[in-house]
């Protein structure tokens, strides 16, 4: 056994394979304005205004659409070896990924969920510096705000889907990665369909969904970057309506009591949360919020646009926003 229990700081980054590269670097970075730090070896990094490390995602051409990784940094670097160590033991297969591999980042390890997501394991990565023309003139913010775009701050969560119930994954971060569950959908029998946790004081880092009619057990529902406000969400709407995105929102969460707006990117075809509000857990003994799913009307839209409603007179949207990434 491990002589201590290593730890997860936080979501780290993710890695978005797109099949028309051109019209998904258009979104990121002029519609959602995010900045990129660097481009190698056809891999574009890039993080919000407010992201320290050298990425908070990557985006790279390729014949599928798909998130290909899901990353976690640790609290300390030796955590990395124990988390390798104690997943082998329960006899999970990790991949050793070499130093550089990924710009900007050390070495790391990657291994598959039960339902099939990749997750990354690392701790060791670069603070890039922005470039002069981005810099921020502020010592504790990485680039401008508001430099184009919707302009959020920083990453905030993935939401994974799955074929499998919540729990079975559910049950899985919370054992092996140390995850705690904060809020959860619960049927009769007990059994979860939606699962919400964390490592920090967010109310999730990652979030669980149940859909017995997915493609697969390994699919992306959405990822997420963080609006300090909701004023800001409503600028994001109008600058997702004058770039022709569809999206769905604004509306307010039950579940977190966050806003949010669903927006698809075009080259792709991943759904991206805009976020913000919401509650944090400070709480050390925090029990989880159980709902049961005649609550999900209010749970999952307080109020606003059902975010799992699509117009019946608008074949193509419908088919746009149905089209799942697979982790």
């Amino acid at each position: 056994m491990s002589t201590r229990t290593p730890e997860i700081a936080k979501l780290g980054h993710f890695g978005l394979v797109t099949t028309d590269l051109e019209k998904s670097l258009w979104f990121f970075k002029e519609v959602l304005g995010l900045e990129e730090t660097e481009v190698k070896d056809g891999v574009h990094y890039l993080r919000a205004w407010g992201d320290f490390e050298h990425h908070t995602m990557t985006v790279r051409q390729g014949e599928e659409s798909h998130v290909d990784h899901i990353a976690w940094r640790t609290k300390k670097p030796e955590d990395v070896e124990l988390f390798a160590k104690d997943l082998e033991e329960s006899g999970i297969e990790v991949r050793w990924v070499a130093d550089g591999t990924e710009a900007g980042q050390g070495r790391a390890f990657r291994f598959e969920l039960p339902s099939g997501h990749t997750l990354e394991i690392y701790y060791d990565m670069e603070k890039t510096l922005a470039s002069p023309e981005t810099r921020s003139v502020l010592k504790n913010q990485s680039h401008k705000s508001w430099n184009r775009g919707v302009s959020p701050r920083r990453i905030d969560h993935v939401n994974i889907l799955t074929s499998l119930l919540a729990n079975e994954l559910s049950d899985f971060l919370q054992e092996k990665l140390g995850f705690n569950l904060r809020e959860c959908v619960q049927l009769p029998d007990g059994n979860l369909v939606g699962a919400w946790l964390s490592v920090t004081p967010l109310v999730h880092d990652i979030a669980v969904s149940h859909d017995p009619h997915a493609a697969s057990p390994a699919e992306i529902h959405h990822v997420s970057y963080w609006l300090d406000n909701a004023q800001d969400l409503l600028r994001a709407a109008d600058i997702l309506k004058e770039n022709g995105i569809f999206f769905k929102g604004p509306g307010k969460h039950g579940i977190s009591q966050a806003m949010y707006i669903y927006a698809i990117d075009p080259g792709s075809g991943l759904r991206v949360e805009i976020f913000t509000n919401g509650y944090l857990i400070f709480e050390p003994d925090w029990e989880p919020i159980v709902w049961g799913v005649d609550e999900m009307d209010l749970g999952f839209t307080y109020w606003g646009d059902q975010m799992d409603t699509l117009p019946e007179n608008n074949p193509t949207i419908k088919a746009q926003e149905r089209k799942l990434i697979k982790g």
